[in-house]
C-alpha cells in the first residue's frame, strides 16, 4: 500500500500555504481551514484524505496497464515532476501542454511517431547525408525530444492526467473534460476544484509541497506497475510449468 504522508510531513513541506485571500476561488472554501496575515491556510486533513484517494486511483490505473501522463510546466516544479516520472517509468510533459493532445490525438500522434523515425533514419542512413543535413536532423530530434520525449511511447489516449496547478494547465483540463480522461490535480486556493476528478488541495508553487504530493503519486504508479509485472511473471510460470513436465516425461 502506498505510504501517505502524515499531517506533520505535509505541514513541514508547506502544503498548507494557499494564495492571498483576495485571490481565492470561493469554490475552494470547503478546503480552507483559516486565514493568517491575508493568506489562506489549507485544511491538511482534507488534503491527506484527497491524496489517499488519488493515490489509490493512480495505482489502480497503473495496475491495469493504463497510461498516466504527469504534467507540470511551471519552471520551479517541472524538473521534480520530470525526475519523479522518469524514476518510475511514467510519461510526462514539462515544457508545455500540446494543444489537441487529447481532442485531436491523431494529429499529435504523427509528431510523436516522427521522433523515433528520425532517430532511426539518422542512425541507419547517416552516412548518406552531409554534415549540415545531419546537424539539421539532430536539431529537429532534440526539439522533438524536448517537447514530446516524455510521451514518446503514447499510442492511444492516456487513461489519466496528473497535473500540478489545475489553474495554469486549464487547457489540459478542458481537453480532458471533453474526452472524458480523468484528472488528478493539485488545486491551490485560487483554482476551481470542481473541474477535476481527483482534486488535491495543496500549495502548487513551493517545491517541497509539490515534491511530497507528486512523489506519493509516482510511488502509487510504481506499485501499480509492480502488480502488472507480478501478474506477467505468474502467467509466464504457468506456461513454463507444463513444458518442464513434458521434458521430464520424455526424458
Amino acid at each position: 500500500m502506498t505510504k501517505i504522508p502524515s499531517l506533520t510531513d505535509l505541514l513541514e513541506a508547506g502544503v498548507h500555504f494557499g494564495h492571498q485571500a483576495r485571490r481565492w476561488n470561493p469554490k475552494m472554501k470547503r478546503f480552507i481551514f483559516t486565514q493568517q496575515s491575508g493568506i489562506h491556510i489549507i485544511d491538511l486533513e482534507k488534503t491527506q484524505a484527497q491524496l489517499k484517494e488519488a493515490a489509490a486511483f493512480v495505482k489502480e490505473i497503473a495496475a491495469k496497464g493504463g497510461k498516466v501522463i504527469f504534467l507540470a510546466t511551471k519552471k520551479q516544479t517541472a524538473e521534480i515532476v520530470k525526475e519523479e516520472a522518469q524514476r518510475v517509468g511514467a510519461m510526462y510533459l514539462t515544457q508545455r501542454w500540446l494543444g489537441g493532445l487529447l481532442t485531436n490525438f491523431d494529429s499529435v500522434k504523427r509528431n510523436i511517431e516522427k521522433l523515433p523515425a528520425l532517430e532511426e533514419r539518422l542512425k541507419d542512413e547517416g552516412s548518406v547525408y552531409t554534415k549540415k543535413e545531419k546537424l539539421l536532423m539532430q536539431r529537429e530530434i532534440d526539439k522533438l525530444n524536448r517537447f514530446i520525449g516524455g510521451i514518446r511511447s503514447l499510442d492511444t489516449l492516456p487513461d489519466a492526467l496528473v497535473i500540478v496547478d489545475a489553474k495554469k494547465e486549464d487547457n489540459a483540463v478542458r481537453e480532458a473534460q471533453k474526452t472524458e480522461v480523468p484528472v488528478v490535480a493539485l488545486v491551490d486556493t485560487n483554482a476551481d476544484p470542481n473541474k477535476v476528478d481527483y482534486p488535491i488541495a495543496a500549495n502548487d508553487d513551493a517545491i517541497k509541497s509539490v515534491t511530497i504530493i507528486i512523489k506519493t503519486l509516482t510511488d502509487a504508479f510504481e506499485e501499480g506497475m509492480g502488480l502488472v509485472r507480478k501478474r506477467v511473471a505468474i502467467e509466464e510460470a504457468k506456461v513454463a510449468t507444463p513444458e518442464k513436465v513434458n521434458e521430464r516425461a520424455s526424458a
